[in-house]
């Protein structure tokens, strides 16, 4: 395992336009759009990558076959050196890496549905993530429908981005509130008209394509928030020539759901692994 280069970037984005899965957050590293990690097998001309996205996603694509590489690969997964300090969830493209995985690393894995009672010293959690296509049409019906007219959806400002709080905020996804203001647009349902209590953002934006984030603060769950945020978004997009991209979890049933009440359709069911901290 060899620590590239940031100059040296480059050299993995050919070959990640070879994943066949949702890689956005993956490609905002490669282009510099957010201070992440890569990892190869070589400099000279590397086989296999390992990107690591600040929000703690990372991406496992190219060669299997490196066993020097491989046995950096098992060592980082169960955090035997305790460098890493919280979760990450890794993705691995292409079949013959989960293949690997599900082989080799056998005795580490355990399913999300069997691990209830929280993290093992030596297990590593599978999960399933979900890539969607988005249905315009689809979106547009339930707008129509649901989306409430009464729920006030603001523009998120600057001191929204810098208080607002939870796991899945723009400040986890951009590098500060300068370079978010610029690049990034995100709507906010406020109670009162001074708590943010859902936000819908742009996580990641690379070309004409745009994926969207959310979060809702816990005390307001189940008010229909995170649709009217995501809907104005999606306007957003649909205005100005965006593709909007939804990813998650399977398990994660409340935004597994709300994609698909929002137009997105599942395309591909892929492992999902949580590696320990």
């Amino acid at each position: 395992m060899i620590l590239l280069d940031k100059k040296e970037y480059y050299k993995a984005s050919e070959p990640l336009q070879q994943v066949e899965i949702n890689h956005l957050f993956a490609d905002a590293v490669v282009l510099g759009h957010v201070d992440g990690r890569i990892y190869v097998d070589n400099t000279i001309k590397p086989d296999a990558f390992y990107i690591e996205h600040p929000y703690g996603m990372s991406l496992l694509f190219g060669s299997t076959t490196n066993e020097s590489f491989n046995k950096w690969l098992i060592q980082h997964a169960l955090n035997i050196h305790k460098i890493r300090n919280r979760f990450e969830w890794l993705q691995a493209f292409p079949k013959a890496w989960n293949e690997y995985i599900a082989s080799e690393w056998s005795k580490h894995l355990i399913k999300q549905k069997d691990n209830e009672a929280g993290m093992q010293d030596d297990k590593i959690e599978e999960n399933t993530r979900v890539n969607f296509r988005f249905n315009k049409a689809i979106y547009l019906e339930f707008k129509h429908k649901y989306i409430q007219a009464d729920v006030a959806v603001v523009t998120t400002d600057r001191q929204m981005f810098e208080s607002m709080q939870g796991s899945v905020v723009p400040a986890r996804f951009w590098n500060n509130a300068d370079d978010f203001l610029e690049k990034a647009v995100a709507f906010s349902v406020m109670d009162n008209g001074s708590t943010v209590a859902c936000t819908a953002f742009s996580a990641f934006v690379i070309g004409n394509q745009l994926e969207i984030g959310i979060e809702t603060s816990d005390n307001y769950r189940g008010k229909g928030y995170a649709a009217s945020a995501c809907s104005a978004l999606i306007d957003y997009c649909l205005a100005n020539s965006y593709e909007p991209v939804w990813g998650c979890k399977l398990e994660n049933k409340a935004s597994y759901l709300l994609a698909q009440k929002l137009g997105f359709e599942p395309t591909v069911y892929w492992p999902f692994f949580k590696l320990l901290k």
